[in-house]
């Protein structure tokens, strides 16, 4: 795991496993853009691999390497230093074998709005070389998984935001990619649209597909994502599972229950379990934070029966990610964001 500087409030990244079945290996990537005034590391010494089938996800606030990371893993831009390997291929001695294996959905669209669905389709797998003999057919099936069957023969002018980003996310998967990359593919898109490229992505995944998937959206992460990077200022500071992720915060989940009448003797004995980081009762409210909030509730809910304390209200809130990065790095995931990248509902923030 590589280690870098952290902000305020940062500890120790946590360890990852390597997978055995890796379909991504990184190894000590580094990108320097230098000018006559100024020298940039937009990636610094990252080492890191995907296993195959997974949605792998990137977040980190604009400016932190995100987007510089996914142009060099699809060829578009040449590390300083370092190497990566996209299943047996290398990025910058195979850039062509890397290509015909993986497909890329940008976050700004590309469609062409005065041609149709089908033809936008049609477009692009002769693009990509898929064979004449199955592309009719391929595209037939494309644009039943999105729902635009109906609207094949009509322009994509007409289309809405939400349309229009599965057409785009389906055309990145035209030739059965092994690895599809997503930048940012909900941005700026209505809470029904989004569920519906949530449905979209996950569909595409059981193709076996590995798919690498950057988001400013906290829910979209955890929603999707079997394992998550964070990077800052171009360093890999964190990969796991969302759970194990979650269990690198020391203060855990906090509880509250809500307390018709209270005994002082309880808090001590809730302060005993070694699972229980605090517990204050302030104002007929019980607050704690707990390593496991789900294991600790049947000791609390015991200790409330012995002492004949009736419950009127339980709510566990376990760390969100942003929760998580701020404990790395001492800032948030908006740090320098875009606000243009919220939902139009504005970010669920679990």
């Amino acid at each position: 795991m590589t280690s870098g500087d952290k902000g305020k409030g940062a500890k120790p990244e946590t360890l990852h496993q390597y997978p055995t079945n890796e379909v991504i290996r990184i190894e000590h990537l580094v990108k320097v853009f230098r000018s006559k005034n100024k020298t940039v590391t937009a990636v610094n010494d990252v080492s890191f691999s995907v296993g195959r089938g997974e949605i792998f996800g990137l977040l980190g606030p604009n400016g932190a390497g995100k987007s510089t990371l996914i142009r060099i893993l699809t060829t578009l831009l040449t590390p300083t230093s370092g190497t990566a390997f996209l299943d047996i291929y290398e990025i910058t001695k195979q850039p062509e074998k890397v290509r015909s294996i993986i497909g890329v959905c940008p976050q700004n669209s590309t469609l062409d709005v005065e041609l149709t669905a089908y033809d936008n389709l049609d477009f692009y797998g002769k693009l990509v070389d898929v064979p004449q003999s199955i592309l009719d057919k391929r595209i037939w099936k494309l644009l039943e998984m999105t729902g635009l069957s109906d609207r094949a023969h009509m322009k994509v002018g007409t289309f809405s935001g939400g349309m229009r980003r599965k057409l785009e996310i389906v055309r990145a998967f035209i030739h059965r990619p092994l690895i599809l990359f997503l930048d940012e593919p909900t941005i700026g898109l209505d809470p029904e649209a989004r569920h519906e490229v949530w449905q979209q992505i996950e569909d595409l995944n059981r193709e076996k597909t590995t798919i690498i998937l950057t988001t400013h959206y906290m829910d979209e992460a955890e929603k999707l994502c079997n394992r998550i990077a964070f990077i800052d200022k171009g360093r890999l500071i964190a990969l796991d599972t969302l759970d194990n992720l979650k269990k690198m915060v020391p203060e855990g989940d906090l509880i509250r229950i809500g307390l018709d009448a209270t005994d002082d003797r309880i808090l001590p004995i809730i302060r005993s379990n070694p699972l229980i980081n605090s517990a204050e009762i302030i104002n007929g409210t019980l607050t704690l934070s707990a390593k496991d909030g789900s294991r600790v509730l049947p000791s609390l809910v015991t200790v409330f029966e012995d002492y004949s304390l009736p419950m009127n209200s339980i709510s566990i809130h376990s760390p969100s990610l942003e929760d998580i990065f701020i404990y790395l790095t001492g800032t948030g995931l908006d740090n320098n964001s875009n606000e243009s990248a919220r939902p139009e509902s504005g970010r669920k923030r679990p």
